[in-house]
């Protein structure tokens, strides 16, 4: 029977090492649609006596993006772009269409925003396309090559949809034409000059949870301690296998001394509780080391039991404490409801373990945990 719970906690530390590092593989979704409009501001060329207000409406973008990885894309766009002239001035009325296909940068985990938000996010920007001006003053559609380059901010309002404001420039090269749309001869080189300025929203499409905007990931995490555990293991289910030998051999009187196995994986943290970043209920693949202290503690009605919370060092330490308390608490309250009276458990706020090295993310991931004591 032993060596059954104990295969099986073998088992279940090997699950919770790949629950632990599968997320660094690509079960995140890289495919997003971009929607933005706003204003806009031509600032070359114009001809004399003409211009634009400041800024101007208006402006509307079409994107479609994919990630490589949670830090470097592409995205293809259209844009379009309306340009009036200023009251009291001459009037034009010009439209400006473009098509760019641009690299994407994910600053936001370049720069390890992850650290102290999982709420704003900031992309940049820049590519080539193809454009074209338009106008009741231009007899001929003028077709124009462009660089456009710029930023984006990212509110996360849920896992499939991200408030964004990008402020983008784009430069016009061999654009033949003014704003306003007079003719200019042999306008060679960037020429062009216009903002944009526009608010939007970020649509994620795929199967998974989250995307790459958001999804940080690290080759740094350090197992070696899960492989002594495992390694530990191992060798007491040596030992026990040695012991029932013995047992069941008829001519001896050998008397084998039966430790308490699951009691002291549990003291020793084989069984842990884990949360994600600044939650306070804890993951699904907790629920078996749950259901292990579970099941002791209704078989041994006379045990006592320390709920021990952490959290990771991300954050004060006085916000720290709160939260590793409340994800014990939390855990108490699961036992609690299963039976086991509020006498036998005694809640402990840990606060930030700082055995884990903090600039990892997956490393972070082990640290905001619960543990148990036997008692």
């Amino acid at each position: 029977m032993k060596k059954i719970v104990i295969t099986l906690a073998f088992a279940l530390s090997l699950m919770h090492v790949n629950a632990q590092t599968e997320k660094t593989a690509d079960n995140y979704n890289k495919w997003s649609v971009e929607l933005a409009g706003g204003l806009t501001k031509p600032q070359r060329p114009f001809s004399a006596g003409y211009t634009t207000e400041t800024p101007s409406p208006w402006v509307g973008e079409l994107g479609v993006r994919y990630m490589f990885n949670n830090k470097f894309g592409l995205k293809a766009d259209f844009g379009y772009n309306s340009f009036t002239s200023k009251s009291n001035t001459i009037d034009f009325d010009t439209e400006y269409y473009r098509v760019d296909l641009q690299a994407v940068a994910n600053l936001g985990r370049i720069m390890n925003f992850e650290t102290w938000t999982n709420t704003f996010g900031l992309l940049g920007h820049a590519g080539f396309g193809y454009a074209q001006l338009r106008g009741d003053n231009i007899k001929k559609t003028d077709e124009i090559g462009n660089f456009i380059a710029g930023v984006t901010g990212q509110i996360r309002l849920s896992n499939r949809v991200a408030l964004t404001g990008d402020f983008s420039t784009i430069l016009n090269a061999s654009q033949d034409h003014t704003f306003d749309g007079a003719y200019l001869a042999n306008n060679r080189g960037f020429s062009g000059l216009m903002f944009n300025g526009t608010i939007g929203l970020n649509v994620y499409l795929g199967k998974n949870t989250k995307h790459a905007d958001w999804t940080v990931l690290s080759e740094n995490l350090d197992l070696a301690a899960y492989d002594n555990k495992i390694a530990a293991l191992e060798n007491e289910i040596k030992k026990i296998s040695t012991k029932q030998v013995i047992v069941e051999k008829p001519i001896t009187n050998t008397v084998v001394n039966d430790k308490d196995v699951v009691k002291e994986m549990i003291n020793d943290k084989y069984y842990s509780v884990y949360f994600d970043f600044n939650k306070a209920t804890p993951i699904e693949n907790s629920t078996a080391a749950i259901d292990v202290v579970l099941t002791y503690l209704r078989k041994n009605p006379s045990a006592s039991l320390d709920i021990i919370g952490y959290a990771d060092q991300v954050g004060k330490s006085d916000y720290n404490e709160r939260l590793s308390n409340l994800r014990a608490t939390n855990v108490k309250t699961i036992f609690e409801k299963a039976g086991i009276a509020s006498s036998r458990l005694n809640v402990v706020a840990a606060g930030a373990d700082t055995s884990i090295q903090k600039d990892s993310e997956e490393a972070r991931r082990l640290a905001r945990r619960v543990t148990f004591k036997v008692k």
